[in-house]
């Protein structure tokens, strides 16, 4: 399922040359799914995932059932998925998630925060500094303990409710984030506003806050095309690591107006193009978001699954012609 040749590798200057995708389609992709995804399912797409070469996995959220009932089936999948050679990172909004995540060796958990006072309202029933309150002996413990912790970071660009975000309001956050002891961050931009120079502007505010480059990555939704256009600003400013999904998958339940991720397959059709390294098997990929596209009854939306699959399917079409002669 690729193109021979294709992309061409056209380098750009002042590119990293090497990003790590951080993989989100089997826990933010599948979330917002009406059906429920198999355990089994889940857990095959994850193994499918990381035969593709994808290294970091995130493979569920130990959420109250009844909050993300598609993700009710946290403690049955994680372990179908010990002994991958990945990162498995897994979210953890409170304590009691966090103890559930830490019985079954988790090694990386993620906290879910948000930029603005409305989303902190809907998506966690507190404001913001309530909500950082919270996440304090999440990530206290969690670090005493030697586990990695991500801080995710939601409405950086945008919010539903509130319209645009001052830059100064995201930094606040991001900053107590980092002084709790979070070991990266991830910039969501939930809706799919963002535009790369409000990329390059917040990314430049928190370097001046002392945040380093290297502690950040970045999470586009393309509601407005503007996903790549983004990725690509944040990686000039020194970004190398960047969350996507297997298929374009996922939303948020809690923000009607977002829609899809940034598809994996398109990210790695553009990093290929560019000369930079993601060691990923972009023909695996997309065949694995085909079948998982077949498990959930529907096409996938990423343009390149799209347009890789239907070449596959006119040679497939052309071989079956070329026998009948």
């Amino acid at each position: 399922m690729t193109v021979r040749g294709l992309p061409m590798t056209v380098p750009a200057p002042g590119l990293p040359t090497r990003v790590r995708i951080h993989e989100v389609g089997a826990r933010d992709g599948l979330q917002n799914e009406k059906s429920t995804v198999a355990t089994e399912v889940k857990a095959e797409f994850v193994h499918r995932l990381a035969e593709a070469g994808l290294t970091t996995i995130e493979a569920t959220s130990f959420v109250h059932p009844k909050w993300v009932p598609q993700l009710a089936d946290a403690e049955q999948l994680f372990p179908l998925l010990s002994g991958l050679p990945v990162e498995l990172p897994v979210l953890v909004p409170n304590e009691r998630g966090l103890d559930r995540a830490l019985a079954l060796g988790a090694r990386r958990v993620a906290v879910f925060a948000s930029a603005t006072e409305s989303f902190a309202k809907a998506n966690l029933n507190r404001t913001v500094d309530e909500s950082l309150a919270m996440f304090h002996p999440v990530v206290e413990r969690a670090k005493a303990g030697g586990v990695h912790v991500r801080g995710y970071l939601s409405m950086c660009f945008g919010d539903p409710w509130e319209g645009a975000v001052p830059v100064p309001q995201v930094v606040r956050v991001c900053r107590a984030l980092i002084d709790m002891g979070c070991d990266e961050l991830s910039l969501g931009d939930t809706i799919g506003v963002a535009t790369p120079g409000h990329v390059e502007e917040l990314l430049t505010a928190l370097g001046e806050e002392g945040i380093p480059v290297s502690a950040l990555g970045v999470h586009f939704h393309d509601t407005y095309g503007q996903a790549l256009a983004n990725t690509l600003a944040a990686l000039r400013h020194g970004v190398t690591t960047v969350d996507a999904s297997a298929g374009g998958l996922g939303g948020c339940p809690f923000a009607k107006s977002a829609t899809g991720n940034l598809a994996t397959e398109d990210l790695v059709w553009m990093l290929t193009g560019l000369g930079i390294d993601t060691g990923v098997d972009l023909g695996r990929l997309v065949a694995t978001s085909v079948w998982m596209a077949g498990r959930l009854g529907r096409p996938s939306p990423s343009r390149t699954v799209r347009a890789l699959s239907h070449e596959d399917a006119e040679g497939q079409e052309g071989r079956e012609a070329h026998k009948e002669q």
